[in-house]
C-alpha cells in the first residue's frame, strides 16, 4: 500500500545500522538496505527534519530459549560510517529491542513537535517492529519503508511486512517517502 502523507514534523528513525548487526546472516543483501536508509537520511537532513540514529549495545536480561543477553562489544555497537553522523542527529543507544523503552527518544521527539515517524533498518521483526509498535502505542503516525528493512529470517520479515505493519501504520517504498518529503 502506498504512503499517503507525511506530517509537517516527521522524524526518520534508523534502527541498528551498526557493525555487528550488518555482519549477521540477513535474508536480503544488506548494501541495498543501507543505501536506501542513507538516501532517506540525506533527504531528511536536507529538509531539516529530525534524524534519529539508533544502535543497540546490549540484549535484554530476561531468560530466553536462545540464552542471549548482556552487553555487546563497542565494535559491535558502532554505527556504520555510511550514516555520516551529524551534530543535528539524535543518537539513541538502546539496551533492548525497541528504541523508545529505557531511552529518552519519546521526550526528544515531543520536544521537537514530532507527530510522525518513518522507521527503517535492521532487523524487521525485532528492532524495527518493536520500535514501530512502541511509536504507534505512543500516538505517533507510523510509516515503514519496506525496501529499507531486512531481517534474519524471511518468514518473520514477511510476517511483519504483511501482517503487523499494516496494523501499525502505512507501508511503502523509499521512493514514495522521498516523493512526499520533497512535496
Amino acid at each position: 500500500m502506498p504512503v499517503t502523507q507525511l506530517d509537517a514534523k516527521t522524524a526518520l528513525i534508523v534502527i541498528d545500522l551498526q557493525h555487528g548487526i550488518v555482519q549477521l546472516p540477513l535474508c536480503h543483501p544488506v548494501q541495498p538496505v543501507i543505501d536506501q536508509c542513507v538516501s532517506l537520511i540525506n533527504a531528511f537532513r536536507a529538509k531539516q527534519q529530525p534524524v534519529v540514529l539508533v544502535n543497540v549495545d546490549a540484549a535484554p536480561a530476561g531468560r530466553t530459549d536462545l540464552g542471549v543477553g548482556g552487553k555487546y562489544s563497542d565494535e559491535f555497537a558502532k554505527l556504520l560510517p555510511e550514516l555520516n553522523v551529524q551534530a543535528s542527529d539524535m543518537l539513541i543507544t538502546k539496551p533492548n529491542w525497541g528504541a523508545f523503552i529505557n531511552t529518552d527518544l519519546h521526550q526528544q521527539l515531543q520536544a521537537q513537535g514530532v507527530t510522525q515517524v518513518v522507521v527503517v533498518g535492521i532487523a524487521t521483526a525485532i528492532g524495527v517492529e518493536s520500535t514501530a509498535r512502541q511509536a504507534f502505542e505512543l500516538g505517533y503516525h507510523v510509516t515503514i519503508a519496506v525496501d529499507a528493512i531486512t531481517d534474519l529470517n524471511i518468514d518473520t520479515h514477511h510476517n511483519s511486512v504483511q501482517r503487523i505493519f499494516p496494523k501499525l501504520g502505512e507501508t511503502g517504498t523509499t521512493a514514495e517517502v522521498l516523493q512526499l518529503l520533497q512535496a
